[in-house]
């Protein structure tokens, strides 16, 4: 069922909906209610009954989020593992990952920065090399470069799918299909792509897999989760342990979980993961195709109607397009018009060069404003987004 068909009952199930305009889904969504009550309902069981029993108690619904996010992924439950966030998700995979001086990774210009921030330390500990793969005018990975890097130096290819600041989708599955060729592992970031598309690990080819809970999947925070590949698991070390991620198996051995699980932390946010369970499965009932249209639609009418404002710079383009928007009003600082919209109840986040030096650097930019919609937005609130915008 389209969703338009459906936006009452969206926007009733997201009580905030009533008197914000929420542009910041890229940041964090605003999670629904059956998310909410699932999560209010453990807190409240740890409360009456103590937090080991409460985790006993609800044991089938913690294990569903191993098959939630397996159906979102189109992977299997054993290969997935909850992480608190994605950047420690990130670093759980990369960190395992046994690089020598002399191995190379190729990443892109668009890359986040905790993410390029974990391969400068790799580099200065380990004497590895760090290739950036240029974007083309249109801010799309160069895949022609791409390949021309390939050397049997190339350990890895880290990409991120959907920057954090800017909406141009990478092409992850053709990067994947260059990977794949290579034998190079292959981590893909879908921090800003999980929950507004669909994704298939097979079919974009990805080892390993990281993201979070709190944006387009709209889940809680503290929440992230981790892909592993089954057969590159026993080609990994995971750079932290303890008695759920390993057994002890006498005073001199242990043993790694069988499964992802091995990345895992014994202690967690329970009720998040119950949480960001029930977070996938809304987002499934809705249907990812069906999202990704609504979303797409709502991003290109806020395009258009950006691009009419005469003082408006706006930095997509082209068809790989996602909920993403970002822009420049040529007579108001990003930050200064941040906070002067709050007061209006409506939310746009701002992307600063310190949190994409490669990027920002190329393109000669230091900070902007970022409007990232969601399913549950409306065509009315862009209008008024673009009315209170164009007010001074």
């Amino acid at each position: 069922m389209p969703l338009d068909s459906q936006i009452h009952r969206m926007r009733s199930e997201t009580p905030a909906c009533k008197n914000l305009i929420h542009f910041n889904n890229a940041g964090c969504s605003l999670t629904p209610k059956p998310v909410l009550d699932s999560v209010i309902s453990h807190l409240c069981l740890e409360q009456e009954i103590g937090g080991y029993e409460a985790a006993a108690q609800a044991d089938s619904q913690i294990e569903r989020f191993y098959s939630a996010l397996a159906g979102l992924l189109n992977c299997a439950a054993g290969e997935i593992a909850f992480i608190e966030n994605a950047t420690r998700a990130w670093d759980m995979a990369f960190y395992s990952i046994p690089f020598q001086k002399g191995d190379r990774i190729l990443t892109g210009q668009a890359e986040y920065a905790s993410n390029y921030l974990a391969m400068l330390q790799v580099q200065k500990l380990t004497g590895i090399e760090i290739t950036v793969i240029p974007s083309d005018e249109k801010g799309i990975l160069c895949l022609d470069r791409l390949q021309q890097e390939i050397t049997d130096r190339v350990k890895l290819i880290a990409l991120t799918h959907i920057p954090s600041q800017s909406g141009i989708v990478q092409p992850a599955q053709a990067v994947g299909e260059i990977a794949n060729k290579h034998n190079i592992i292959y981590l893909l970031d879908v921090c800003q792509s999980a929950g507004q598309m669909t994704l298939d690990v097979n079919k974009i080819g990805c080892d390993i897999l990281t993201g979070t809970g709190r944006k387009y999947l709209r889940g809680p925070r503290g929440t992230g989760y981790l892909y592993i590949k089954n057969e590159l698991l026993d080609k990994l070390e995971p750079p932290f342990i303890d008695l759920h991620s390993a057994s002890w198996k006498s005073e001199q051995e242990f043993e790694w979980q069988k499964n992802a699980r091995r990345f895992e932390n014994w202690e967690c946010f329970v009720a998040g993961k119950i949480g960001l369970a029930r977070a996938v499965e809304y987002a499934m009932e809705l249907g990812l195709e069906n999202i990704e249209n609504r979303i797409q639609q709502l991003a290109r009418l806020l395009i258009s109607a950006l691009q009419a404002q005469k003082n408006i710079t706006v930095f997509e383009s082209g068809d790989c397009l996602s909920g993403i928007i970002t822009f420049i009003k040529n007579d108001e600082k990003p930050l200064v018009l941040q906070q002067r919209l709050q007061p209006e109840n409506i939310n746009i986040g701002v992307s600063k060069r310190s949190s994409a030096m490669l990027d920002f650097s190329k393109r000669g930019l230091e900070t902007i404003n970022r409007a990232s919609l969601h399913y549950y937005n409306t065509e009315g609130e862009i209008n008024k987004f673009i009315e209170v915008l164009s007010a001074k």
